[in-house]
């Protein structure tokens, strides 16, 4: 247990240097990536036909979740059934 309490404490340092190194060394990659989300916005504004259509849609699968809701409760139920 302590080895994986090490090895997670030094892989978050790692990450975290990394992450704050890396705009050092690659510094228009911020720019560039803000450039791109920007065009993309506009292209996604500019391609709506109707301009009364909302701006952001939702997909919600409630549907698929009930049903993986209700055959996870099964079989934990049948699980947990067998196991006592």
């Amino acid at each position: 247990m302590s080895n994986f309490l090490i090895i997670s404490l030094i892989g978050s340092v790692l990450l975290t240097l990394a992450l704050n190194l890396l705009p050092a060394i690659f510094p228009n990659a911020a720019a560039k990536a803000e450039r791109k989300i920007v065009e993309k916005m506009q292209e996604t504004q500019s391609d709506r036909l109707d301009p009364n259509t909302p701006k952001v849609r939702v997909f919600f699968p409630w549907k698929a979740m009930l049903i993986g809701s209700l055959i996870l409760t099964v079989l934990v139920n049948i699980v947990g059934g067998i196991a006592r």
